[in-house]
């Protein structure tokens, strides 16, 4: 991707979204999206399940890990990859830029 196909959209400063907790977040043009903070390091997902309409956010959280509340299918957040049934299709994640206290996603038009 060269610089010229680059968008950074702000999605939430760091301070609101606790250690191990995730924040549900909704920008004009995407998906609601999830953003986790996974021992100080942000990630950001879509925020709907892949298997059922539930959001993620209202899921536990544990090392990295979401389980959906519905059926209890989890993902690995960092990556995105499901580790648990039903579950079948993988999390879209985003590229995450974390300055002066801000978490961004980049993406691709």
């Amino acid at each position: 991707m060269n610089a010229a196909d680059r968008v950074i959209k702000i999605v939430c400063e760091t301070g609101d979204v606790a250690h191990g907790c995730a924040k549900r977040v909704e920008l004009e043009g995407l998906p609601p999206l999830a953003v986790f903070n996974v021992d100080g390091e942000f990630y950001v997902t879509d925020d709907t399940c892949t298997h059922g309409d539930a959001s993620l956010c209202e899921g536990e959280v544990e090392d990295g890990i979401v389980e959906c509340p519905f059926h209890q299918g989890a993902f690995d957040v960092r990556s995105g990859k499901v580790v648990s049934a039903p579950c079948s299709i993988p999390l879209k994640t985003y590229d995450v830029i974390v300055t002066n206290g801000t978490v961004a996603v980049e993406l691709g038009e």
